[in-house]
């Protein structure tokens, strides 16, 4: 067993103990978004449920601003290769009876009701208050039981070392990860993501994001005057994620 997985194993078992995250100053801050605790402000709050509205009907075919939105925020090669990290990719969709296409982003759906949190084993997997799905990178043994259990299979594992990564979004080898939501921002006291960022400032607005516990909010206006719906919704996860036009 190599180095990494024999220190990950003795992580998990106590011997190293909370005080040795104070060597990992990266690993800290996730730590603190792991438990809720939001730097310089509140906890998140369960009157908060952070989701996302996607109108395919504005998402352009062969556009990716998105995905290299992702990239960019998070620190992602932006790599395709079947083992490379993606935290968004794009989607072609066609119904063969009709030959109606569209195109839409495929990322976490951050559900209500996570699969990727009931097989976790250790507990890495799980959802904030507000709704966001995350992975505490101190916990994850890299079992990979979650990307198994993602029906969007949304998730990625890190097969090899990371180097100039974000100090804000702690990545590692040998752990899993998937959107956050931009969570970073989240915590800092932003409502928009990168995401959404890039697409609008190509011109499309497909993305909205906000707080669907809000009817004030724009993304709860239009989910009320529009039809939208979940990917797999006979699933029953009520996904934080909803699309138009599909």
């Amino acid at each position: 067993m190599s180095d990494f997985y024999t220190y990950r194993r003795r992580f998990m078992g106590g011997v190293l103990g909370v005080a040795a995250t104070a060597a990992l100053p990266a690993g800290v801050l996730f730590w603190q978004t792991a438990q809720g605790e939001v730097k310089d402000g509140p906890p998140a709050s369960g009157k908060v449920r952070w989701g996302m509205l996607v109108d395919t009907t504005k998402c352009g075919t062969g556009c990716d601003a998105c995905v290299r939105g992702c990239d960019q925020e998070n620190g992602l090669s932006g790599d395709t290769s079947p083992t490379s990290p993606q935290w968004i990719r794009k989607v072609q969709v066609s119904n063969p009876r009709t030959g109606y296409s569209f195109s839409l982003p495929m990322m976490c759906q951050h559900c209500e009701e996570p699969p990727c949190v009931d097989v976790c084993p250790t507990g890495a997997s799980f959802k904030r208050a507000d709704g966001i799905v995350l992975v505490d990178r101190h916990l994850c043994i890299g079992c990979r039981y979650c990307m198994m259990a993602c029906p969007y299979k949304a998730r990625s594992f890190i097969h090899q070392p990371v180097t100039d990564q974000l100090a804000e979004v702690p990545r590692g080898i040998g752990c899993v990860e998937s959107c956050t939501f931009c969570v970073q921002r989240i915590d800092a006291g932003k409502q928009t993501t990168a995401c959404q960022d890039a697409c609008n400032a190509e011109g499309h607005q497909a993305i909205y994001f906000g707080n669907l516990k809000d009817p004030d909010s724009e993304i709860s206006r239009r989910l009320a005057s529009y039809r939208s719906q979940e990917v797999l919704a006979s699933l029953n996860l009520h996904t934080g994620v909803r699309y138009e036009g599909i």
